[in-house]
């Protein structure tokens, strides 16, 4: 499009930004730095702040229009001097014209690679030789994403633009072509961000994997017997150190900084109090489980999309199956996952049960599953409110149960969903399928450690861990008889087919009672063999989707997708029970509705309830009036 235009000066602003007047008149003294030397050579994209005017619709737009200002601002002051390596971001920047008509234009044209196609206009300037500036004198209007699914929506987009970035030339060619100093700068404050966030993350799961196995297999204990281990003061610092990070504190830093600039650091520290209290740390630690999956996912399998936002003015109540369509892969599953580990480690795990290290890890790996779990609820508009909830379990349960098939969309069918969410396995490499199915193994490991500690389990030879998997077998094959016979007798046999699920339901309690009357099985044992027989299942789930292909051959897709099923459903109840209990006390609702949006839309939420109820008093007299 830049052959369409005229002039020596090329302003870039976007959709969702709004120019005023008074700044309008600041353009020719914009201009003039053109003709200026900012360093050793002229500028060819000249920078400019933004103002963030959606802060005020919610908390979530709050916080994440001082993240936004602080990066706008002192942010790309710092990147363009003196560390030399800010580049264009979407922000309403001007381009000299004629430097990049003859060097490839402002943008690219790949939807996939150059995803944040934005970034790649300032890496081809900086790689040709241009030179990038900030200016603080003009400012442009921004509105950011107000509601919690749409800033989602708008860090996954980023999040693969830069696993994209992390792969692209041009991205290796600055690597090259940079000094040492500068190629740091520019490797944090580009992909090494979302790279550091990752190994944050990973450090979370190696951590409770690496516990699991030392409580599981026995070594903590014999660790625990040798005095040089007792104490070992520098592991817990450094174990309760990064619980900071997790909580995300960290990323509220550069606002406190920038705040304190304009505003005083009284103000700062004010603000960043009140934006505790309005659960900051809950929104940016889920924001950290956005990033990392995102960013995980696209280094390994690829498969970068557009993500529309709407950048509306969204403060609206979204049902339960929307949010676990969105954040089900990203946080639910990951969230599980962890809450496992922890409860494996609070039954079997000895060490550090005194110290102030393991009240600090513990208490932030908490935080960090509960907010994965429950924050979409919680900056839920109405999330707490019982007739909402009634609604959103029988829209759950319509779209659980939908077939899908051509033509049905996800948002009305879970089989479509599915199918959508294993597009990436179906484009990824080799190599991304082998590194899936090797992450998978490690849900087979609470299986072979749990099994040992079972009161029924006196022997520890390797014939228990055997038998273990002979009743993964047989339970996934009653799952299989019970689909095959859904198919084939539910419609004309109907009473054989009852009769075959009472006789398995029957068999299933008298084997449970023999095993607790004969063999003393526990509720213990009973909540162990849980723990450890799901993630089995669920690896199991994870290695069959990587092997799609020879899952259809063999004709298991079928029992793969119902086994699937099982998950989502076992899944939305963990998920939808919390959230039903807190919703049968209305003082739930009353304060997520004052803690999380300002007084105009409290007010907003309680008159739409109020007029809502007012309509269906009106259409109940006007039905017993009929």
């Amino acid at each position: 499009a830049i052959i369409f235009t005229r002039g020596e000066g090329l302003q870039t602003i976007d959709m969702n930004q709004d120019n005023y007047m008074e700044e309008a008149l600041k353009m020719r003294n914009l201009l003039q730095e053109f003709l200026t030397e900012h360093g050793v050579r002229r500028p060819s994209i000249l920078g400019v702040r933004e103002h963030i005017f959606t802060g005020s619709v919610s908390s979530l737009a709050w916080f994440m229009s001082n993240q936004e200002h602080s990066f706008v601002t002192i942010g790309q002051r710092l990147l363009a001097n003196p560390l030399k390596v800010r580049f264009h971001y979407g922000h309403p920047d001007v381009f000299d014209r004629i430097f990049h008509l003859t060097r490839g234009g402002v943008s690219k044209a790949s939807r996939s690679i150059n995803l944040s196609e934005d970034i790649f206009a300032g890496y081809n300037s900086t790689l040709r030789g241009g030179n990038i500036t900030h200016h603080e004198y003009v400012q442009v209007g921004k509105g950011r994403d107000v509601g919690l699914n749409q800033i989602s929506k708008f860090e996954a987009k980023v999040a693969n633009g830069n696993g994209e970035q992390t792969l692209s030339r041009d991205i290796y060619r600055l690597g090259h072509r940079f000094d040492f100093f500068r190629m740091l700068s520019c490797y944090f404050t580009t992909v090494g961000f979302y790279f550091s966030t990752l190994l944050t993350v990973v450090t979370v799961y190696v951590f409770l994997y690496g516990r699991l196995y030392l409580a599981l297999s026995g070594l903590e204990e014999g660790l625990l017997t040798q005095r040089r281990y007792i104490h070992n003061h520098p592991l817990q610092v450094a174990l309760a150190s990064q619980s900071l990070v997790q909580l995300g504190f960290l990323m509220a830093l550069p606002m406190m900084m920038e705040i304190g600039l304009e505003k005083g650091f009284g103000q700062a520290l004010s603000e960043f109090i009140m934006m505790n209290l309005q659960l900051a740390a809950v929104f940016f630690t889920f924001s950290l489980g956005t990033k990392t999956h995102y960013y995980g996912r696209m280094l390994l399998h690829g498969g970068a999309q557009y993500r529309a936002t709407g950048r509306g003015f969204v403060v609206f109540h979204a049902k339960f199956a929307e949010n676990y369509r969105l954040y089900s892969r990203s946080h639910f599953v990951k969230g599980i996952e962890l809450l496992i580990l922890l409860i494996i480690y609070q039954l079997f795990g000895q060490s550090y049960r005194s110290t102030i290290a393991y009240i600090f890890v513990t208490f932030s790996m908490w935080f960090l599953v509960l907010t994965w779990l429950f924050a979409p609820f919680l900056f839920n508009p109405s999330g707490f409110e019982w007739t909402k909830i009634v609604d959103d379990w029988s829209d759950w349960n319509k779209w659980i149960s939908n077939r899908g098939g051509i033509g049905v969309s996800p948002d009305k069918s879970w089989e479509s969903w599915w199918e959508i969410e294993l597009e990436h396995l179906k484009y990824s490499g080799t190599i991304g399928l082998f590194v899936e199915i090797i992450l998978s193994l490690r849900f087979f490991i609470y299986q072979y450690g749990l099994v040992y500690h079972l009161n029924i389990t006196g022997d520890k030879s390797i014939l228990v861990y055997l038998i273990s998997w002979l009743v993964i077998l047989v339970v996934l094959l009653v799952m299989k008889t019970v689909s095959v016979g859904r198919r084939r007798f539910s419609a004309d046999f109907q009473l054989f087919f009852r009769l075959i699920k009472f006789m398995i339901f029957v068999s299933f309690i008298a084997i449970l009672i023999v095993l607790i009357a004969i063999l003393h099985m526990t509720l213990r044992d009973i909540f162990v063999c849980f723990l450890a027989f799901l993630p089995s299942g669920w690896g199991i789930l994870l290695i069959a989707q990587a092997c799609k292909p020879l899952a259809r051959r063999a004709g298991l897709w079928g029992s793969v997708r119902a086994l699937a099923r099982a998950y989502e459903i076992i899944m939305g109840v963990l998920l939808f029970t919390p959230i039903t209990i807190l919703a049968w006390f209305p003082f739930v609702s009353e304060f997520q509705t004052r803690m999380l949006f300002n007084q105009a839309f409290s007010r907003g939420l309680q008159i739409s309830r109020i007029l809502g109820g007012q309509k269906k008093e009106r259409e109940r007299s006007s039905r017993n009036k009929d």
